[in-house]
Formats: structure tokens, sequence, C-alpha cells
């Protein structure tokens, strides 16, 4: 067993008092106004580059007493994160440009590199003269080279770190698993005593949840007016419930994945985007079964720990045999939960099913770098044989 290094993100509760609250407001205010112009400047067809916008800067920290008041750092971050925001909006079909940040839907981000914070007598010291305590629930294994302070949807500042830490390598192993994503069982894989099933965090607090939203109808004023008290209140209550069942379906997606990872060398993932269920019948079970966290979990604790990790198309997964790889002539419907094979008489569940289909489709074809892939196959003569090359999707 070796040991490597890895980056990763070490995040603390910060508990910054009225004046740092302040400031920290304002500092927001400041790089919100930058990334705005930014998006005036895109939108104008000025092809707004980070070399542009950081002399564009200049020439603002020049002209705007207000805007020197702040960090130089942090406003030169903000337009880093928009440039290259903009420049993945270009190499990701279907994916937007960056959007304007207004005061009531967008949260305070600021992020620091070294030359923008310091950390002395174990508080956070921000460029600007900002200190902060931090609750250290953990200690660092390395210095920081950047952080990111957030606030979330309840009020609650956050100190995120980019650290390097050493570890180990996972153990050899020579088993392999298919996953295959759903609603009634969250991950149904080609092992059943590795699945992931439905929780229903959010569906047990429903009826207060439910409750409260109805408050927060009630005392909702007339548009223009400021809110009220009860109304806050209200608010506050419905986001510290997301926030609980949130972090309980992050829990159990990292408690699952850690054990799928420890005892497989090939993971054999569906390349599922479950955007489309949003616009369902089933769009609340499936935000409830946090699909999308649980793959990307898999997939980053995979690549961390060494594992091949490979992610297959979901076309014709559910309709083809695990056993013979015959492809059923007609499509199966959501009703129908039993798999049954033409040819062969296999007879399995649906999702079971597709699950080791999945896997079949990468375990008959093992070509291909220790990282994630893209693998396209087709059926010729009831096998699996590759119809396009590799493409390195991470």
């Amino acid at each position: 067993m070796f040991v490597v290094d890895e980056v990763v993100r070490f995040t603390y509760r910060l508990r910054p008092g009225a004046a740092a609250q302040a400031a920290l407001s304002a500092e927001w205010g400041r790089c919100r106004w930058l990334w705005n112009e930014a998006v005036h400047q895109q939108k104008t067809g000025r092809n707004p580059t980070f070399c542009k916008l950081s002399r564009l800067l200049t020439e603002a920290r020049a002209r705007f007493a207000w805007l020197r008041e702040g960090s130089q750092v942090a406003q030169q971050q903000t337009l880093r994160t928009y440039a290259l925001a903009l420049q993945h909006s270009y190499k990701v079909k279907g994916r937007g440009r960056p959007a304007v940040k207004r005061l009531r839907n967008s949260l305070p981000s600021l992020e620091y590199t070294v030359r923008g914070f310091t950390i002395r007598e174990r508080r956070l010291r921000l460029a600007g003269g900002i200190t902060i305590p931090v609750v250290w629930s953990r200690e660092m294994p390395s210095e920081p080279t950047s952080v990111r302070v957030y606030q979330d949807s309840l009020g609650h500042w956050y100190a995120s770190f980019v650290v390097r830490r050493a570890v180990e390598a996972a153990p050899t192993v020579d088993k392999t698993i298919g996953v295959d994503w759903g609603v009634t069982v969250t991950a149904t894989t080609s092992d059943p005593a590795y699945d992931l099933p439905y929780l229903g965090h959010r569906k047990r607090c429903a009826a207060e949840l439910a409750r409260v939203q109805r408050r927060m109808s009630r005392r909702r004023r007339p548009r223009g007016n400021p809110p009220s008290k009860g109304y806050l209140r209200a608010k506050r209550q419905a986001a510290e419930l997301h926030k609980k069942a949130a972090r309980q379906n992050t829990h159990d997606a990292r408690q699952w994945a850690k054990r799928v990872v420890d005892d497989h060398s090939l993971i054999a993932v569906e390349d599922f985007t479950p955007k489309f269920l949003a616009r369902s019948t089933m769009a609340r079970k499936a935000a409830d079964a946090a699909i999308g966290a649980a793959r990307r979990e898999l997939i980053d604790r995979g690549m961390r720990a060494g594992r091949k990790v490979v992610l297959v198309p979901p076309a014709y997964t559910t309709m083809t045999c695990s056993q013979c790889g015959t492809r059923a002539k007609e499509r199966l419907g959501l009703g129908v939960r039993i798999f049954r094979c033409g040819d062969c008489g296999h007879t399995a569940c649906r999702d079971r099913n597709a699950a080791r289909a999945i896997l079949a489709t990468v375990e008959r074809d093992r070509a291909g770098a220790d990282d994630v892939r893209h693998v396209i196959t087709s059926l010729r003569a009831g096998g699996y044989a590759r119809s396009e090359p590799e493409i390195p999707r991470l």
C-alpha cells in the first residue's frame, strides 16, 4: 500500500461578530457589482477574458473610492471565477452563460488566495482588517493555499480551506460491480448487498415543512413592503428543514459510496442525468432520493481511491438481457418491474438486470485507462462491441 497526496477542502464554521458580518456583506456587495459588470460586458459582445476584466478592474478601482476600500484579492478571484464559468459554458452543451447575481436571491461567497488571508491565534484574518473566530472541529493536515468564505441559506458563515493531505491507496481487490439509478431504489447494484435504498428523509418532514410554508404564505406582505419578523422566522424554519434533509442524504451517500469503493476495483456506473425527472410526476421523490449527489460522491471517491470507474450510457440497458446480451424488441413500461428474456428465458428484477447489463458492458471490453470513461456500446450477434472510442469524462 502506498501513500499519495490529494487536494481536498476542509470546511469550518465561522462565528463573525456584527462588525465582521457588516464588512463581509460590504465586500460581497463590491464583488457582486464586479460580477454583474462582467455579465454586462459579455452581453454586449465584448468577449470578457480574465485579462480584459483585470484591466477593467484596475480602471474601476482608480475611478471609484468605494471599490478601493475592498480587497483586490477577492475582487480578482471573483472575475477569475466568472471567466472560468464563461469558458466552461462554451465547452459544455446546454450550459447557460453566467447570469446576473441579484441581491434578493444570491448568497455571499468570497474567495481569497494566500495573499488575502492569514491564520493567527486560531482566527481567520482576511484582507481589509476582517478578523473572524473559527470553530476548529478538526486539525488541518497542511497549510491552506486558498479559502472560500460563504454564507448559507440559514445565515451561517463557513470557511472552506484548500489543503493537501496524504492518503493511503485503497487495498487491492478483484471484485466488480454495476450500478443502476432509480427512484424506488436510489441505487440498484449487481450485488444486492450494496443497494442504496430510498430513505425518504424529505418525506418524513413533509408535513412539518408544509405547515411552515403555509405560515409563510399567511405572513407574506404585498410586493414592495419589507417582510415581517414572523415571515422571516417561518422562512428560516423551512430552510432548516431543507438543510437537515440534504445533510442526511449527503451522509448516507458518503457511507454507501465508501462501502462500494472499498470492496470493488471496477465500478460500472450508469451515466444517468436526473435533471429531466424535475419535469415529471416523479419530481418530488427524485429530489428526495438525491441521485445526483450519490452519483457524484461515488465517482469522486472512486477516483481518489484509484479505482476504475466507467460511465455507461443508459440507452437500452433496461431492455438488454444481462445473461445472453439479447435486446428486447419492445420497450418496457415503468409498471413492468420483472425482466424476462425471450431467448434464454432469464428472469430477474428489472433494475437488477440493468445493473448487471451495465457491468457486462464494461467487463467484455476492458480496454481503457484507470480513470472515469464514457463507454458507448452497440449490440452485435448477442454480444457487446464498441462503436466509438472512449472519451475521458473527468
